[in-house]
């Protein structure tokens, strides 16, 4: 069965570039986003880095911490980090996880369960599948997950965006529309009565059908 949109994201205990971890720990009272790599030194991969280095401040902002992994040794992950500098001219200031014994993959369902080996030998084909988004919220739940293709990279903006929707829906009983983008119009959701929704919404909203009741963005 496949980790989905609320379950709990699974615990566990691993050597990062920043020393061990408990997950759970780590992530404390904030939000999180743990994004994974097939192998070090691949080259999709060493853009998508070093970008979500340059990002971090956005995050930061939003009391969110960020964590990738890779299915090579820690000390690899130093190393790589010099090449990933010099191409995005972004420190990597975040942990990476090492994942060897594949351990953290298969956990997060990224490889099967009874795969086998460690990570000697295998290549970035072999590891496919280690290419998954997971935003974690401050109860530890999985909020979002996105799987990418090798050849395709990611988009980080788009999670930076779920991020900012997750947060306003988590406070408020809105939803965001198409391609919300922060300080857009939101959606009030079809729970709230439209008694309720003149409680909280005296001002009233724009409603094109009677089940599509838009109001400003209330953060």
């Amino acid at each position: 069965m496949s980790l989905r949109i609320n379950d709990e994201a699974p615990n566990f205990s691993a050597e990062t570039t920043q020393g061990p971890i408990d997950f759970h720990n780590w992530i404390g009272e904030g939000w999180a986003m743990l994004f994974s790599h097939p192998k070090d030194f691949t080259p999709v991969c060493t853009t998508e880095l070093g970008y979500m280095a340059g990002l971090k401040p956005e995050f930061d902002k939003r009391n969110c911490k960020i964590i990738g992994l890779s299915v090579d040794p820690v000390d690899n992950h130093a190393a790589w980090a010099k090449d990933i500098e010099d191409v995005q001219g972004h420190a990597v200031t975040y942990p990476m996880i090492g994942d060897t014994e594949l351990k953290v993959a298969k956990l997060y369902e990224m490889l099967p369960a009874d795969e086998a080996g460690s990570s000697d030998g295998r290549t970035a084909v072999n590891n496919a599948t280690v290419r998954t988004v997971f935003l974690i919220g401050p109860d530890k739940k999985i909020k979002l997950s996105l799987t990418y293709p090798m050849s395709t990279g990611r988009n980080f903006d788009e999670v930076l965006r779920v991020l900012d929707s997750c947060q306003l829906t988590a406070k408020h009983q809105v939803a965001t529309p198409v391609n919300w983008k922060k300080g857009e119009d939101v959606i009030i959701v079809p729970a709230l009565s439209d008694e309720a929704a003149k409680a909280k919404y005296p001002d009233g909203w724009r409603a094109p059908k009677p089940y599509l009741r838009f109001v400003p963005d209330p953060s």
